[in-house]
């Protein structure tokens, strides 16, 4: 069964660009390609919600990064790429606070953008090679320590290593010999304890040695 994408893009051109390569793809569908967040709301409300929204920061209207927590309030299972121009450290990591789960250049091909929709939905986290460099830069200048008062089990360690190896779900439950089912039930504890809403989170926890 194909997955379903969403697209909040103000350019019209890349816009329908994206939709028509996106809806040419046998894994996936692109029923919605809207130029704002207030559009994109209008139609969760309407329709039934995307697997996954590809998302523009500046947009008329509200922002992107102020359309992430709107709609993972109201939608907390759609998981929200980041595509965009900015890569300013600044809005990386508001975007990811604010709980997307990748963060895209403008400039990844069309390709790519498919790849990285898949990989998040087999539970990775996709970033362009340059925001996923600046990310790790970040909290390697912070000096990371590590917070000897974590509360995480060590299973549920074991689980953020996964993540921060970029595997997928099912690869997490292969490796540590559990169910899938097992590894997300691990997750939403990882998530409650951590105070976080997206796995990107928990990668940059983990990196900056706060777990």
């Amino acid at each position: 069964m194909a997955s379903i994408v969403g697209i909040v893009e103000d350019n019209k051109k890349i816009r329908d660009l994206i939709q028509r390569y996106l809806d040419m793809q046998d894994e996936l569908k692109c029923p919605v390609a809207v130029d704002t967040v207030e559009e994109m709301l209008e139609y969760l409300e309407e329709h039934g919600h995307p697997d996954v929204i590809l998302m523009d920061i500046q947009l008329p209207g509200m922002s992107g990064i102020k359309g992430i927590g709107l709609i993972k309030e109201k939608y907390p299972d759609i998981d929200i790429i980041m595509l965009t121009v900015y890569h300013d450290s600044h809005k990386i990591f508001n975007a990811l606070r604010a709980g997307a789960s990748g963060y895209l250049l403008k400039h990844t091909s069309l390709p790519e953008i498919k790849e990285s929709i898949l990989k998040l939905i087999d539970g990775g986290a996709p970033m362009s090679p340059q925001i996923a460099r600046k990310v790790i830069n970040h909290f390697q200048e912070n000096a990371p320590k590590k917070n000897p008062e974590s509360d995480l089990t060590p299973r549920e360690h074991d689980i953020v290593n996964g993540l921060v190896d970029g595997l997928s779900y099912k690869m997490i439950a292969d490796r540590y010999d559990i169910s899938i089912d097992t590894v997300r039930a691990h997750i939403r504890n990882i998530y409650k304890k951590l105070h976080v809403n997206s796995k990107a989170e928990v990668i940059a926890k983990s990196l900056k040695g706060e777990i």
